[in-house]
């Protein structure tokens, strides 16, 4: 299984990131071309040691790599690479994507 994990730092206005995110950007990102599950966290994002600096954290699941990649390079993917800007700055996004291993 492959994954994107999108960490979004501390909006300056929570309420409209949160009104975008959840009523535009996830209903845009439901329908990538091969996406198996949309996870989103829920309540504060911790670590170990205290504050995160993290808001909120997405995490988008596929087959594997090259679905991943496919749906990025869609029109799908297109309207969700360009509807980030709708509700977040650039430097307040961060975007992890790897393929899971056995442990």
């Amino acid at each position: 299984m492959a994954k994107m994990v999108v960490i979004y730092k501390h909006p300056p206005d929570p309420e409209a990131f949160e009104k975008h995110y959840f009523r535009v950007h996830i209903p845009l990102a439901k329908k990538l071309p091969g996406l198996r599950r949309y996870e989103v966290s829920q309540g504060p994002v911790v670590s170990r040691r205290g504050e995160a600096g993290a808001y909120l954290i997405g995490t988008l699941h596929f087959d594997d790599m090259v679905a991943l990649e496919s749906a990025f390079a869609s029109p799908e993917g297109e309207a969700c690479r360009l509807d980030v800007a709708n509700y977040a700055r650039p430097e307040d996004v961060q975007m992890f994507l790897f393929d899971d291993r056995p442990a």
